[in-house]
């Protein structure tokens, strides 16, 4: 059965209207936009990151490098073991994390919040394989990973075309009106974790993204990834946090992301900076932080584990994976002990 989507609404019409953006924002829960972001830009960005990708192995070296054809035998995701060998150096670029600070979304968000804006330190980018539908990334509420308050906003843009069979992302509008966090639970895919099905059933939106676009939505919004399903192209986006500079902000998103996962300081991010500006630039700027919540990481463990013992291959997988990347860890106990079940 082919799932079937409705088109955004486009707020370009909207970008001068501080009063009509908030409007929608709280009815719908996003914004989308064409070709907010320079595309130009965002061109460079592309060969930047490109350039990373292909000299750590991931893309076939015989095909045009801006087209981003993956080696298939180089298949890996968020949380293996030999991710973070490309991700870290991606993690590196100057010109990655400057994205998160392009003015035109900062504008954006600023008449959304109506006041000043600070942009989430843990910049994300997404490095999706083909033919690795399994690693979907499933329905679910950003505020679970990134929490400190609701009124969160990320940014979601494709760095280059993104049409539907590439793996772009979809909203269910309106899901972020109830202002609760819904039950998560263990899932792969980007965060690993996921709502009931039954939470996510109404009239999805998403559309062919073409490279400029962009996509913004509230923390609690339910959203989702459509599968890569294309022969070979690797999908590249970015995930850009903003929040009130007057809202509380977790601590773990003021560390680089996954570092809890792949140990990675800030130093060996900047080493080989041109510029200082964005280094530890809200240190001046977060006023309070507060802790992070690993609940939702936790139940998201305990319901793999318990899986594991049935044989759930989702649950081996990520057991597994817990296995290979912390072998003398507790969790890892735990995962030897229930896959020997």
């Amino acid at each position: 059965m082919i799932e079937e989507f409705n088109e955004f609404r486009i707020s370009n019409d909207a970008v001068n209207d501080e009063i009509e953006l908030r409007l929608r924002m709280n009815e719908e829960g996003y914004l989308f936009f064409r070709k907010l972001q320079d595309p130009d830009l965002l061109l460079n960005l592309r060969q930047d990151m490109l350039n990373v990708i292909n000299n750590g192995g991931w893309l076939n070296r015989r095909a045009n490098l801006m087209d981003g054809i993956a080696d298939i035998s180089q298949q890996c995701t968020e949380g293996d073991i030999e991710y973070p060998s490309v991700y870290h150096e991606v993690y590196k670029l100057e010109s990655f994390h400057r994205a998160g600070h392009w003015q035109e979304v900062l504008n954006i968000i600023g008449k959304v919040i109506n006041g000043p804006v600070l942009p989430h330190p843990q910049k994300i980018a997404r490095l999706w394989f083909p033919q690795f539908t399994q690693h979907t990334t499933p329905a679910h509420q950003d505020f679970v990973h990134f929490q400190g308050s609701y009124d969160t906003y990320t940014c979601w843009t494709p760095v280059g075309d993104c049409p539907r069979d590439l793996g772009g992302l979809a909203i269910l509008p309106g899901t972020h009106k109830a202002e609760i966090v819904y039950d998560h639970h263990f899932s792969l895919g980007a965060g690993g974790l996921n709502v009931d099905k039954e939470k996510t059933k109404g009239v999805w939106m998403t559309t062919d993204y073409e490279i400029g676009d962009c996509l913004i939505f509230h923390s609690l919004t339910l959203h989702k990834a459509l599968p890569n399903i294309t022969k070979n192209k690797l999908r590249i986006s970015l995930d850009n946090r903003y929040q009130s500079i007057e809202n509380p902000i977790a601590e773990h998103q003021l560390n680089p992301h996954m570092a809890s996962t792949y140990p990675f300081a800030w130093e060996e991010v900047y080493a080989n900076w041109k510029e200082k500006d964005l280094q530890y630039y809200w240190l001046d700027k977060v006023q309070k932080i507060i802790p992070t919540d690993k609940s939702y990481i936790d139940r998201g463990f305990t319901e793999a584990l318990l899986l594991g013992k049935k044989g759930d291959s989702r649950a081996v997988l990520k057991l597994n994976r817990i296995i290979k990347l912390f072998p003398n860890s507790d969790e890892a106990k735990l995962a030897k002990e229930a896959l020997l079940d």
